[in-house]
C-alpha cells in the first residue's frame, strides 16, 4: 500500500464496480476505498476480440464514472488529489464463443454446460487511472480454466 510517514494512504481509491469479490480484494488487502458504478449499455459495447471487449468496457466504465465526477455527481471531496480509479471487465471465452455476465440462472447454466469438456479462458481487464493527472495503465490476465462439469 503507498503510504506517508504517518502511514495512512497517500493516495485515494474509487473502485468502479459493484463486484463483491473486488470489493473484498481491496478490503483484505487494506485499503481504504469508495466504489461507484459506472452507468453503461455493456451490451452496445462490441468488440470481435474478447481482448479488445474488456478492455474496451473498462475505458467506457472509466469515462462514465470521470463523466459523473465532472458533472458533480459524486461527492467532491473523493477527488482531492491524487485518486486513483480502478475499472475492468471480464469474459470467458469457450469454443470460440466468448459469454459476458448471464442476465439469468437459466443462462448461467446453460454456459456452464457449454463449457463442459473443454478449455475455456477467462479474459480479464483492469484499467488505473490516476485522475489528478489522467495517466492510465491496464492489463489482462487470461487464465485457461479445464472445464469439466456435470452434464
Amino acid at each position: 500500500m503507498a503510504s506517508s510517514s504517518n502511514n495512512s494512504p497517500s493516495f485515494k481509491i474509487i473502485l468502479g464496480s459493484s463486484s463483491p469479490a473486488r470489493r473484498a480484494i481491496l478490503s483484505d488487502m487494506g485499503y481504504e476505498f469508495a466504489t461507484m458504478s459506472a452507468d453503461i449499455d455493456e451490451r452496445a459495447i462490441r468488440r470481435e476480440k474478447p481482448e479488445e471487449l474488456v478492455k474496451a468496457l473498462a475505458e467506457a466504465k472509466a469515462d462514465a464514472i470521470k463523466l459523473n465526477l465532472v458533472d458533480g455527481c459524486a461527492d467532491r471531496d473523493i477527488r482531492d488529489p491524487p485518486t486513483l480509479l480502478i475499472t475492468s471487465d471480464q469474459v470467458v471465452v469457450s469454443k470460440g464463443v466468448i459469454r459476458e455476465r448471464p442476465r439469468s440462472m437459466e443462462e448461467a447454466r446453460e454456459f456452464i454446460k457449454a463449457y463442459s469438456g473443454d478449455r475455456a479462458l477467462a479474459v480479464n481487464y483492469v484499467l488505473l487511472t490516476n485522475l489528478s493527472t489522467g495517466a492510465t495503465k491496464g492489463g489482462w490476465d487470461i487464465p485457461e480454466v479445464a472445464a469439466a462439469f456435470p452434464n
